[in-house]
């Protein structure tokens, strides 16, 4: 075993098993920053999972054209969806600042990716929260049909309701700039994960002065934990929970499609240095159920 790969087994038991890490002092105010935008996940991914669209009302104001009850209706009813679909897409935007910032942290000289993986595990965990959310956004928003169906019928509606001067006061909440934006990123089947993939493009791209590797050998340092904490028995069987496993597979998973997307070979090139083989395979070793919109990310790549 080369000293790079018993350095990561090194790392094993203090990386992501460690869900209590403490920032340090060094570390204490990109930490802050980003955990105020990850106390309100939780939230965002309630919020989605309690969806429930307005599909009825929708189907009824298109089958009754001129009965302005219906109308109305289903106005009344995609209004509020549309202010929390919003909700979910400036959500977005923070988680973007976030993976910046912790980008920047983890990836700075004079450390090696290793090494601030190693000496930043608050941060590096803060990393991992974040990919885990994304992949459990993107899991439930490719479930739910209705987003897509409501947004385009507020976007097709808008207009005519302007005419029959109908209740606009959504256009102060989301004007047409703004729905333009959210319809490109809702027409995205992953919507979370390509906002961090472009994000870290734009990361890389502006800091031409930091070697790529220092970006790329971050990214497959934590796939390569985590394909070995997943494919290890001594270390799989730790895991006090199902969520643990997925937890480990979304981080992995998050980290190749990063990588796929800033390394210019991308991840699944000979010269990768993720073992793309490997990685599939844990993830089809796992149950079908708790893999298939993972196995769907990566095809997307």
């Amino acid at each position: 075993m080369t000293f790079y790969g018993f350095l990561i087994i090194l790392l094993l038991e203090d990386f992501f098993p460690c869900l209590n890490a403490q920032p340090t002092e060094a570390e204490r105010d990109v930490w802050n920053q980003v955990n105020s935008v990850l106390q309100d996940s939780e939230s965002i991914l309630s919020g989605l999972q309690a969806y429930k669209g307005a599909g009825q009302e929708i189907r009824d104001a298109i089958q009754n054209p001129n009965d302005l009850m219906h109308q109305e209706r289903a106005w009344n009813s995609v209004c509020p969806l549309v202010i929390k679909l919003k909700t979910f897409y400036c959500f977005s935007l923070r988680l973007e600042e976030a993976l910046h910032s912790l980008l920047k942290s983890l990836t700075c000289p004079p450390y090696t990716p290793t090494q601030h993986l190693e000496k930043e595990q608050a941060l590096a965990k803060q990393f991992a929260e974040i990919l885990h959310f994304t992949l459990r956004f993107d899991e439930l928003k490719m479930r739910i049909p209705a987003i897509q169906n409501d947004f385009s019928y507020y976007r097709r509606t808008i207009s005519r309701n302007r005419i029959n001067n109908m209740n606009l006061d959504i256009e102060n909440e989301v004007n047409n700039e703004m729905a333009n934006r959210m319809s490109l990123f809702y027409a995205e089947a992953t919507p979370m994960l390509k906002t961090l993939s472009n994000a870290t493009t734009n990361f890389v791209t502006e800091n031409k002065t930091l070697p790529l590797e220092n970006t790329t050998d971050c990214l497959s340092t934590m796939a390569s934990v985590c394909k070995v904490m997943l494919e290890t028995p001594e270390y799989s069987s730790r895991f006090s929970s199902e969520d643990t496993l997925l937890f480990c597979m979304r981080v992995m998973v998050g980290v190749i499609i990063l990588y796929d997307h800033v390394h210019p070979n991308g991840a699944f090139n000979k010269s990768s240095k993720i073992d793309m083989k490997g990685c599939i395979k844990v993830l089809k070793d796992q149950p079908a159920d708790n893999v298939e919109g993972l196995l769907n990310a990566l095809k997307c790549v």
